[in-house]
């Protein structure tokens, strides 16, 4: 008998289907908002300076080739979202494929943690440049109080959270386009310096070899395709739906990214952003357009604090949702009485961010992301492949060629590996990382004894 779920059927009204599942209210363009907002965020803003550092001029290379092969890992994800329109993503699928429960809890446990690290990165970006418009304080200082007021607003409640996630994704859309408006001005004047745009600058003469290291660590500007797949169970239409919503949302940040780095290269010194840790506002303090940069330097804070908060958002849930289903310790699990938010799980993912921005830079922390979901990417590849094998479903659901989890599976793998120049550090953490998750899981082992494996 075949093991595929039945998507839940959706009410008229878009009540709860019959089998008791989510409320199937989120139609096409709403998804695409989502899947746009949750790309945007701090990376462009904080990185783009550290690509200039690996490749040059060109820091539209690697962007573009970041977005390249993005898509073929999203093809997977669009793929196994139609095939399993449920909200649990990359761990239901190594579940599906493997049926190792300890496997599937290193997926669940490697997202999270990416969602630490990620938020731990737009930590140190907010305490960089952008702030230094204003007050000049120590970075870690200011990266800990930061954290500090994302953890308030995530222990308020969940719906609260969201509001202000709608409104600062408005907000770092607004400051990309203003960076984009300035590059089109740039252009039709003849202001900047085109070439310095397209040189491409090797490290220790392998052109390739830059583009590859600059590309790893482009990937972080572009993570967050991937959570939209944690919307499944609450879309309409989903098997239709999301093949046009992801697809489109790479596109269309695609864009707006390769025209930022093309602008912030043509306007700013490539050694002036490499300095910089808020190299965008580089670009309107050069600019022929009256735009205040401190205004400009409030956009990059309330892009980054969005970055922040929906990793925070995501890390604490599913550390709640480990330890109810019984993988981690239950403590992990306990809700605050009055505002029925997982507080304990949240003051385990801030002490986690905490350490970690106490002991990383803004480019090891957002390379260490990118690490644990470049493993991530290669676990989801492999299932597509495994999974027309054992399960091959009902059909009627977006199916890429063969060629592109194959792709996806080896891209990854190459990107994970120290051919990028990755410093051993970032291997060092993401290790420690991954420990905590299996002495985590082990003592809740020894504790109850027995594991369970997440549902679906």
């Amino acid at each position: 008998m075949s093991t595929t779920p039945t998507a839940p059927r959706e009410a008229t009204d878009g009540a709860p289907a019959d089998d008791g599942g989510l409320r199937r209210t989120v139609g096409r363009k709403v998804l695409l908002l989502f899947v746009v907002g949750d790309i945007l965020g701090a990376g462009i803003y904080a990185l783009t300076g550290k690509v200039a550092a690996e490749v040059g001029g060109a820091i539209w290379v690697p962007f573009l080739v970041a977005f390249s092969l993005a898509t073929l890992t999203a093809a997977s994800y669009v793929e196994l979202v139609g095939k399993y329109p449920t909200a649990a993503g990359a761990a239901l699928y190594a579940n599906r494929a493997f049926r190792r429960p300890f496997l599937t809890f290193l997926v669940a446990f490697a997202v999270m943690m990416s969602g630490i690290t990620s938020a731990s990165a737009a930590a140190r970006a907010f305490g960089g440049d952008y702030l230094a418009e204003f007050v000049s304080v120590p970075t870690v200082a200011a990266a800990w109080v930061f954290l500090g007021l994302v953890t308030v607003i995530n222990l308020v409640g969940i719906s609260e959270s969201v509001r202000v996630n709608v409104v600062l994704t408005l907000v770092e859309l607004t400051g990309l386009l203003v960076i984009v408006a300035i590059g089109v001005w740039s252009v039709a004047t003849g202001e900047g310096d085109v070439s310095r745009a397209v040189r491409l600058d090797g490290d220790g003469g392998s052109v390739l070899l830059a583009v590859l290291g600059g590309t790893a660590l482009a990937f972080y500007a572009l993570l967050g395709f991937e959570d939209s797949v944690n919307l499944a169970e609450e879309c309409r239409d989903p098997r239709r739906d999301f093949p046009r919503a992801v697809f489109a949302g790479l596109a269309i940040t695609g864009v707006i990214y390769l025209s930022v780095a093309f602008t912030s290269s043509m306007l700013v010194e490539t050694q002036t952003l490499v300095d910089s840790s808020g190299p965008l506002l580089e670009v309107v303090k050069v600019a022929g357009v009256p735009f205040p940069p401190a205004l400009f330097a409030v956009i990059a804070l309330l892009a980054v604090g969005n970055t922040a908060l929906i990793n925070m958002i995501m890390a604490s849930r599913l550390v709640y949702g480990m330890a109810r289903e019984g993988i981690v310790p239950r403590v992990l699990g306990r809700v605050h009485e009055t505002r029925r938010t997982p507080w304990v799980a949240i003051a385990f993912t801030l002490a986690v961010a905490l350490t970690l921005v106490s002991t990383g830079d803004l480019a090891g922390l957002a390379d260490t992301t990118v690490l644990l979901l470049l493993l991530v990417f290669v676990v989801v590849n492999v299932s597509v492949l495994v999974l027309r094998r054992t399960d091959p479903g009902e059909g009627g659901h977006f199916r890429a060629a063969t060629w592109v989890p194959v792709a996806g599976a080896v891209v990854s793998a190459v990107l994970a590996s120290p051919l990028t120049g990755r410093g051993a550090d970032v291997y060092l953490r993401a290790g420690l990382l991954l420990a905590i998750g299996v002495v985590l899981y082990a003592v809740n082992r020894a504790v109850v004894g027995r594991s369970v494996p997440p549902s679906g």
